[in-house]
């Protein structure tokens, strides 16, 4: 459990900080998707994006709108 705490802590610091997401409402459209395809992805150097862009058929509708804005930019 501890584990998952700080895997959901880092993913949150990272988007807070990172060009992908900006609002608190693009972090929570993509948390779950996070934990349940990219929970493994390092953050830093676009890698959450590109693991999340990689799963795009499997993103839920809200996160696949915040990458593919994020794509476009």
């Amino acid at each position: 459990m501890r584990c998952v705490g700080l895997g959901v802590f880092l993913f949150l610091s990272l988007l807070t900080t990172s060009a992908f997401a900006q609002t608190t409402a693009e972090r929570a459209a993509c948390r779950a998707d996070f934990q349940k395809l990219c929970k493994g992805t390092k953050p830093g150097g676009g890698r959450v994006l590109a693991c999340l862009s990689q799963q795009r058929d499997q993103l839920s509708e809200a996160c696949r709108k915040v990458v593919d804005a994020h794509a476009q930019q």
